[in-house]
C-alpha cells in the first residue's frame, strides 16, 4: 500500500489513493500505523476514495490517530488539495470534495499555498453535542473541583469548543483538553481551541485535538476560533491566525455562508507498507 507524508504547518497526515483498491482499514491498523516508535506517525489517516456525486470529485475519510473517524480537518483539506495535484489524479485546480458531514472547494493558489472555501460555521450546541438545557453564547464547566472554564461552541463538519484566554503559553493545555474531553458534557469528545487576541486581525491559538491531543496546528480549530471572536465582535472578517506550527488566513464576513482559509501544505516524503 503506497502513501504520502504530508503536513500542513506540522499538523502532519499518511494520504492514501483508495480511489481503486478500496480497502477497508481497521481501527488497530491505523492505531498501530500513528505509533511514531513503531509505525509511520501522523495526527491523521486520510483517505481519498470516489464520489457517489457527480458534483463532487473525491470523497476523503478522517481518521484521528486512536483510529477513530471524524468528519473535517483543514489542515487535512490543504495537504488532500496538494496531493491531488501532486499525483495528478484530476486536471482542475479548483477541486469539490466532500467528508460525511460537508462539502468544501479546494484550490492550489500557488506551489504551497491553498486556499479552502467551506460551509459557514454554525453555533447551536447540539450540534457539537453539548449537554446543555439552555442555549446561550458561552457556557461554564468545572474542572477538577476548583478550575471554572468559560468557552463557547462552533460547529465546522466537526466539533469545536473554544476558550479565550490572556497568554496562550501560560494554560495547562494537556489538563484542561483532557478533562473536557472525558467529561460528559459534551457527548462524543471535542476540540479544543485556546485563543488569545493580539488585535482586531490577529490571534495566537493552541489545540487540543480529540483523540490525538495537542497538536501543531488545526485548520478547522483555526477557524473555529476566528469564527467564534468575529460572530461576538472581537476580531474582523479577516484574520491572521498564528499557530505553533505557522500561520493561516482565515476569512469570514457574517452575512456570507463561506468561510475561506489560507495556508501551505507540503509533501515530505513517499512510501509504502505491507498490509
Amino acid at each position: 500500500m503506497f502513501f504520502s507524508k504530508m503536513h500542513g504547518l506540522k499538523n502532519d497526515f499518511v494520504v492514501i489513493n483508495n480511489c481503486i483498491l478500496k480497502i477497508v482499514f481497521s481501527k488497530l491498523l491505523i492505531q498501530k500505523l500513528s505509533n511514531r516508535y513503531t509505525g509511520i506517525g501522523f495526527d491523521q489517516f486520510l483517505l481519498i476514495e470516489k464520489s457517489s456525486d457527480p458534483l463532487v470529485d473525491f470523497h476523503y475519510r478522517i481518521f484521528n490517530a486512536n483510529g477513530e473517524e471524524v468528519f473535517q480537518c483543514g489542515n487535512g483539506a490543504r495537504c488532500i488539495a496538494k496531493f491531488i495535484q501532486i499525483k495528478k489524479l484530476i486536471c482542475k485546480n479548483k477541486i469539490v470534495v466532500s467528508t460525511n458531514t460537508t462539502q468544501m472547494v479546494l484550490e492550489n493558489i500557488n506551489n504551497q499555498q491553498v486556499k479552502v472555501i467551506m460551509n459557514a460555521p454554525l453555533f447551536h450546541p447540539h450540534l457539537v453535542d453539548l449537554k446543555v438545557q439552555l442555549i446561550s453564547d458561552k457556557y461554564q464547566v468545572v474542572i477538577n473541583q476548583n478550575l471554572i472554564v468559560t468557552f463557547r461552541v462552533a460547529f465546522l463538519g466537526n466539533p469545536h469548543c473554544v476558550i479565550i484566554v490572556n497568554d496562550v503559553n501560560n494554560i495547562d493545555i494537556e489538563t484542561i483538553g483532557r478533562a473536557l474531553n472525558n467529561s460528559s458534557i459534551f457527548l462524543h469528545g471535542v476540540n479544543v481551541e485556546f485563543m488569545e487576541i493580539i488585535n482586531d486581525t490577529t490571534i495566537k491559538i493552541r489545540v487540543y485535538e480529540r483523540g490525538v491531543g495537542e497538536t501543531k496546528s488545526c485548520g478547522s480549530g483555526a477557524c473555529a476560533a476566528t469564527a467564534v471572536g468575529i460572530l461576538n465582535n472581537m476580531l474582523k472578517s479577516q484574520v491572521l491566525v498564528k499557530l505553533l506550527g505557522g500561520d493561516l488566513i482565515v476569512n469570514w464576513d457574517k452575512k456570507l455562508k463561506f468561510l475561506h482559509m489560507i495556508g501551505p501544505a507540503e509533501h515530505v516524503y513517499d512510501g509504502y507498507f505491507n498490509l
